[in-house]
Formats: structure tokens, sequence, C-alpha cells
């Protein structure tokens, strides 16, 4: 790993079922944020479809497993670009579609994540709940971990990042007006509770009726932003990321009169209610 590195998180409207024109936008600010020096780029939920889907069956039509042609596509850029992207789109696998987002580099699928909170809106009325344990992927970077916008609404889905390691965890999004506290508040939380940067990526637009509130945001392991974006507007954040802050879980504000340990502090014997 080489030390501190430059994020980006693109926050931008999405045109639902139109695929192809999603990720020519996806690589031209891929292009944009490389050539501005970031490392890795975080896009929004479903970046490569859209996400107001009314059935199974419509979802189905735009689903691509893994290994199809948008994925391709961008780890081609990622290749030519040498960086990394973080790009949401629906997955299909047997039959069933998954709301999973793929890390991708220059050698190609570094990790995929599926995800785990379905709310009763837009597609994930109709995507299969992820059937993976969460994980982190060690990159050259550093350690990232991934959820998905309701997601970041449970804290142990990062808590147990944190525990496994991560230095950052990004959360590609969709929120609606109703999640505008959500936005206004969980990604400082998420971020000091577990002392690991945070990046919400929200995106922005309209599909059938729903507007979409951006809000995105890049924060520190102290819960400070460091990067924040417009309500409606598409924008770009960038920020700087240093791993070895996030792996500084002994916090000392005065010298033996004011410490804490964000892990050896916690109390797990304590919290058996909330398995099951």
């Amino acid at each position: 790993m080489n030390g501190k590195f430059k994020v980006a998180g693109v926050q931008m409207d999405i045109r639902l079922g139109d695929i192809s024109a999603n990720v020519d936008r996806l690589i031209d600010f891929l292009n944009e944020t490389a050539m501005e020096g970031a490392q890795l780029t975080v896009f929004p939920e479903c970046s490569t479809t859209g996400y107001c889907f009314d059935s199974l069956a419509e979802a189905q039509e735009y689903a691509e497993p893994l290994e199809g042609p948008s994925i391709s596509r961008l780890s081609v850029a990622c290749r030519k670009l040498k960086t990394m992207a973080i790009v949401g789109f629906l997955e299909q696998v047997d039959g069933r579609v998954f709301n999973s987002l793929a890390l991708v580099g220059s050698g190609g699928v570094l990790g995929t994540y599926r995800k785990i909170h379905l709310p009763h809106l837009g597609v994930d009325r109709f995507t299969t709940p992820g059937n993976r344990p969460f994980e982190v992927i060690e990159t050259n970077l550093g350690c990232i971990g991934m959820n998905i916008c309701y997601d970041s609404s449970f804290p142990e889905a990062s808590r147990i990042l944190a525990l496994q390691g991560a230095d950052l965890i990004a959360l590609p999004t969709n929120w609606p007006p109703t999640s505008g506290l959500t936005a206004d508040v969980i990604p400082q939380a998420r971020a000091l509770e577990n002392h690991v940067y945070f990046m919400s990526v929200n995106r922005v637009g309209v599909e059938r009726g729903f507007q979409f509130i951006g809000k995105s945001k890049i924060c520190d392991p102290r819960g400070a932003v460091l990067a924040s974006a417009d309500h409606r507007e598409e924008q770009i954040l960038y920020g700087v990321i240093n791993p070895e802050l996030a792996r500084q879980k002994h916090l000392v504000n005065i010298p033996g009169e004011h410490e804490v340990h964000r892990f050896r502090d916690r109390r797990p014997d304590a919290y058996g209610e909330i398995i099951g």
C-alpha cells in the first residue's frame, strides 16, 4: 500500500434503462476524475441502469451478469486509466436479480457486494437480498468496504466492515426526499463511531416521479465532512484518504485523562439482544 490516496465521488443523474448511455457517462466521468488524480472513483447505486423499475420482469431486461458488457467496458476504462471504480449495477444470476456493486481496477473486478437490506422501494421490491457476507477488499491503495443505501441504516453493516479492517467504507445510494435526514446525519455517524473514512455517493434527477436528493459526502474518521455536494446538481467530490489515520483506533484527547479506543471499549458480551 502506498500511503494516502485521492478519491472521487460522482453525484450524477442516470437514465432509467439506458445502459449504453449511462456507461458512456460513467467512463466520461472516470476520465475526468483520473485526470484530476483520483485513484478510486465511486458512482451511485444502480448507476448503469437506474432504479425505479416496476416489476421483476422489467428489471430482468436490464440486469447483467458480472461478466456482462457494462462491467467489462468499465474494466477496460480502468485498465487504460490505471485507476479503480465502484459501480452500481443490477446483477443477473440464475434468474434472480441482485442490487450489486463491483469494485473494478486495472486488472478487472477486484470484488463485489450484493445489497443485504432491501427497502420496499423501486427495484428493491423485486431484487433478492444479498447472499454473501460483508467483506473488506484489500487493494494496493487500502482496505475498502462496500454497503448500499439502506444498509447504512443498520449500524452493524458498517461495524462488521470496520472490524474486518476497512479504511474506507463506500456507500453508493439512491436517496429520495424522505431520506433527507439520513443523508444529513448517517455518513458522519458511521465514520465517527467506527473511526473510518466514509463516502456516501447519491444521485440526482427524477425517475417515474421520484426526485433524488444528492447530498453526497466524504467524511473523515472523526466524522468531519471533507467534501459535500448540492442537493440537486451533478457534482464531483474529491477527498484524500489516509489509511494510517483510519487504523489509529486509540484516540488520545488528553493523555492519561481522556482517551478512548473505538474497538477495545466495545462490550460484545452485553449486545446479545441485537442478534437474532
